[in-house]
C-alpha cells in the first residue's frame, strides 16, 4: 500500500474514533457486539482446528477452546447488556492486575531510567480500574465506547505518521 492509502485509513480511523467518543453508549455496544462475534469465530476455529489436530492433547485443547468461544460469543451477541457489563468489569480486572505488576516491576527498576515511566503507567491503570468500579454499573455505559475512541484516534495518528515515512506512488492507491 502506498502513503494515500495509509494516510486515509488513518483519517477514517481518527474520523471513527471521534464518533466513538460523542456517542459512547453506541461505541460500547458495538465493541461488545465485535467481542461477541470474534468469541464465536475463534470458537469455530478451534473446533476447525480440532480436525486438524494430531494429538489428544490438542483435540481436547481445541474442543475445551471451541466450546468455550462459542458460548460466550452466543451469550455477547444474545445479551448485549449483560454482555457490556461483564466486559467493563473484565476490563476493570485487568486494569487493576496490570497496574499493580507495573509498580511492582518499577521498583525493581528504581534505579533506572525506566523507573517512573513503568511507575506512573501502573499507577494510571490502578486509577482507572478504581473510577470503573466505584461507578460501576454506570461506567459500563460508556467505558468501552471510550476505550475503543482513544484506540481508534491513536491507531489513525500512527497511521498517518506511518504514511508520511512512505514512499510516493503516482497512480497507485
Amino acid at each position: 500500500m502506498n502513503r494515500t492509502l495509509w494516510l486515509i485509513i488513518g483519517i477514517i480511523s481518527i474520523v471513527g474514533g471521534i464518533f466513538a467518543f460523542f456517542n459512547p453508549l453506541s461505541a460500547t455496544l458495538a465493541a461488545e457486539q465485535l467481542a461477541g462475534f470474534i468469541f464465536l469465530l475463534v470458537g469455530v476455529l478451534q473446533f476447525i482446528a480440532l480436525f486438524r489436530a494430531h494429538s489428544t492433547t490438542g483435540k481436547v485443547l481445541a474442543a475445551i477452546g471451541g466450546v468455550l468461544g462459542v458460548l460466550i460469543g452466543i451469550e455477547l451477541l444474545q445479551d448485549p447488556l449483560q454482555g457490556i457489563l461483564t466486559l467493563t468489569m473484565v476490563i476493570a480486572i485487568l486494569f487493576m492486575a496490570t497496574g499493580i505488576v507495573r509498580v511492582v516491576v518499577a521498583f525493581g527498576l528504581r534505579r533506572t531510567v525506566a523507573f517512573v515511566p513503568i511507575l506512573l503507567s501502573g499507577l494510571l491503570a490502578i486509577i482507572l480500574a478504581i473510577m470503573i468500579f466505584t461507578s460501576y454499573p454506570q461506567s459500563a455505559t460508556y467505558i468501552l465506547g471510550i476505550l475503543l475512541a482513544v484506540e481508534l484516534i491513536s491507531n489513525g495518528i500512527s497511521l498517518i505518521m506511518y504514511s508520511r515515512i512512505q514512499p510516493f506512488s503516482v497512480g497507485r492507491i
